[in-house]
């Protein structure tokens, strides 16, 4: 299982770009619970922390597509850097401001949000030029959406880490200070500096104009919606059953069996089209979200919750693989950063939905949240299936000569198609 990880691994630059993609994405997995913490010690209210969170998500929401238009444009070092540069100077700001004045922190909080790097969507444009075989390009994605459940897991862990041993202000500077690291390690490589998306047509939609990848988007959506209802219902549950701590052991579980699910995917060379797979990935997610509704015992619970996350990562990796198939020539990084910014946008909706729900009908009532959703989800996919399954011609995505004269690996397949 492990031979195809470190096949990819021991490729030129591959572990250089994906350990500086996590870490400077590392600011961005964390930051609604730096900010609630710090919002807190500052003697601010839950309501107040929440919505500072909040507003730091739906600017992050909005800019992840803007800002992969324009490394699409302009290259990754030109947009990537000084974008991490400016979000983390925001954080910066308002850790030392506090929330003294309101308007200022609401302010820093959008600017933050909004120029987070899209360095998710700019690694998956970048594998295609990195590795040799187009299967292995699906290993990576594989192994991209499992190294961020790990990230997901040890985020939150290095944020009381620092609140323990300084504060947490001290976290909010600490963990934006390695995230422009992480930026920076990845745009001064060569991959990141050579690469340029391919020619692309001039379009006000950009990505959004490719119907498959409207698809995608609309599937994924609640998708998010049904992840970010577990996360409200899981709350629910573990306040009858042994409260904060239980609700972290089902939050690992969950991201256990993502962790699980994406690595096993990941391992072997899938035949077929990616397309059924992703229906059948997206049926088995919906599939094991109903068991949730028994809320069975602590132990039990923590299993089946570990088991509907299981189908999870697959599901990420194989709409990679469709996102890149179905992105307009010239618009990949802008692409992934929209499926980004849709499950985000998804899993806040879902945190909305679940809170009503749960009041009304409690835990029960919040975990049949999921499984409809996820059904939900199949059915965009099989209404949609001849759209789907619609790809134009190929488009490669190639270098300019630029590359060439600064020795760029050239990509050696497809990895992008006119929609």
């Amino acid at each position: 299982m492990a031979a195809r990880y470190l096949e990819i691994l021991r490729t030129r630059h591959a572990a250089r770009l994906l350990a500086g993609t996590l870490v400077g994405r590392l600011p961005n997995a964390v930051a609604a619970i730096a900010v609630l913490l710090f919002v807190r010690t500052e003697g601010g209210s839950y309501s107040l922390a929440g919505a500072l969170a909040a507003v730091y998500g739906v600017s992050n929401a909005v800019g992840q597509p803007v800002l992969g238009r324009l490394v699409d444009l302009l290259g990754q070092p030109r947009v990537q850097l000084p974008a991490a540069l400016v979000s983390a100077l925001g954080m910066a700001v308002f850790a030392f401001t506090g929330i003294g004045a309101l308007a200022l922190a609401y302010v820093l909080m959008v600017v933050a949000g909004f120029f987070t790097p899209p360095l998710e969507g700019g690694l998956r444009a970048l594998w295609p030029t990195v590795l040799r075989k187009e299967d292995q390009v699906h290993t990576a994605y594989a192994m991209d959406a499992v190294a961020q459940e790990v990230m997901f897991t040890v985020g939150p862990l290095l944020v009381t880490l620092c609140v323990s041993l300084w504060s947490a202000q001290a976290a909010l500077l600490v963990l934006n200070v390695i995230g422009v690291l992480g930026a920076l390690s990845v745009v001064v490589s060569r991959p990141s500096r050579a690469w340029r998306s391919a020619p692309r047509e001039a379009h006000w939609l950009g990505a959004l104009r490719s119907a498959g990848l409207l698809v995608l988007l609309g599937a994924f959506l609640f998708v998010g919606i049904a992840l970010g209802s577990i996360n409200v219902a899981a709350m629910s549950y573990a306040d009858d059953n042994g409260g904060d701590v239980t609700y972290g052991w089902l939050m690992a579980a969950i991201g256990l069996g993502a962790l699980v699910g994406g690595t096993v995917y990941g391992a072997r060379q899938w035949s077929g089209a990616p397309e059924r797979r992703l229906r059948v990935l997206v049926t088995l997610l919906a599939v094991f979200y109903v068991p949730l509704t028994l809320t069975p015992g602590v132990v039990a619970m923590a299993m089946l919750i570990a088991l509907s996350g299981v189908f999870l990562a697959p599901c990420i990796a194989c709409s990679f693989v469709l996102v890149d198939r179905h992105a307009p020539r010239g618009t990949v990084t802008e692409a992934f950063s929209w499926l980004v910014t849709t499950f985000t946008v998804g899993m806040s909706v879902g945190t909305g939905l679940a809170g009503p729900v749960v009041e009304w009908g409690g835990a029960v009532s919040g975990f049949a949240l999921p499984g409809v959703a996820g059904a939900v989800a199949l059915l965009v996919l099989l209404a949609t299936g001849r759209v789907l399954a619609a790809t134009g011609s190929g488009a490669v995505v190639e270098a300019a000569s630029e590359n060439d004269r600064n020795g760029a690996p050239e990509p050696r397949f497809s990895t992008g198609h006119q929609a």
